[in-house]
């Protein structure tokens, strides 16, 4: 699977960057010094109530938990990120007080492959889309490009932004299906949430199969994925750094006139 949406510029749900950019931001003032006692790990989730499809309303729930030395005031601590990441990145978002959770269960001294081990494809929504969108169950890291689990998820997303970029949709899922020992996906689905206006949803899956080389071999082409790059990927998703060459948006010319193409035969036909 694969999603993208207009909500940011990302192509994200807003709840998803806001989470990445609080991590970002819990590293640098770690690594700065801006916090003094900080220590690597840490993790971020936000909730947010919307009044309209793309309009927040406020957040009602954010979740900030960082690793820190022994010898570290828990409250001085809470204080600091409050100040220094929490509301940095909310910006003018309302939020309640008591809806801000920081470093919730207490003290958070061990962390890391220490506190956690078998770390790889534990985090299935964090790398993705933080459960606003499917997901194939397979884990993206720990694959190499030949497997669909992660080549098929990355070309997934890759064809979701560009559809986003066309402005065929406000919002979309692209769905590819493989079977093993088959080159060409058994199945290719695209679904806009009725966000489209120009076109049904199966003229543009037709579009897709029509632009896009969906075999492993043509995404490991498309997208480079023979380039040792992927450590990139260990830190704030695998779908927000845009020099991944599936977050490049340079397929819309196509995509566009294959859509006009395939939507005229249509009509033709009627």
């Amino acid at each position: 699977y694969g999603y993208a949406t207009d909500e940011t510029t990302e192509m994200l749900p807003l709840p998803v960057v806001l989470a990445h950019k609080m991590t970002k931001l819990l590293s640098y003032v770690r690594k700065s010094g801006k916090i003094k006692g900080l220590l690597p790990d840490g993790k971020a989730q936000v909730s947010i109530e919307y009044s309209s499809y793309d309009t927040p309303k406020r957040a009602v729930a954010v979740v900030l938990s960082a690793q820190h030395e022994a010898n570290k005031d828990i409250r001085i601590l809470r204080n600091e990120l409050m100040e220094h990441v929490i509301r940095p990145v909310l910006g003018k978002i309302p939020y309640k007080e008591n809806d801000i959770h920081i470093n919730p269960s207490g003290r958070f001294v061990l962390g890391g492959f220490e506190a956690d081990t078998g770390l790889t494809g534990r985090k299935l929504m964090v790398d993705s889309y933080g459960g606003f969108a499917p997901h194939g169950g397979g884990a993206f890291s720990g694959k190499d490009a030949t497997k669909v689990d992660r080549s098929g998820a990355y070309m997934a997303r890759y064809i979701a932004k560009n559809i986003i970029a066309t402005g065929l949709a406000e919002e979309c899922t692209v769905s590819l299906a493989y079977a093993i020992g088959k080159a060409e996906p058994v199945a290719v689905s695209v679904d806009t949430y009725g966000s489209s206006k120009l076109y049904d949803d199966d003229v543009i899956a037709e579009a897709v199969r029509a632009v896009f080389d969906l075999t492993p071999q043509g995404i490991i082409r498309e997208l480079h994925l023979q380039t040792p790059f992927f450590s990139k990927t260990t830190n704030y998703g695998h779908f927000t750094d845009p020099c991944f060459p599936w977050e490049q948006m340079n397929r819309t010319d196509e995509l566009r006139i294959i859509c006009q193409v395939i939507d005229g035969q249509k009509t033709l036909k009627k």
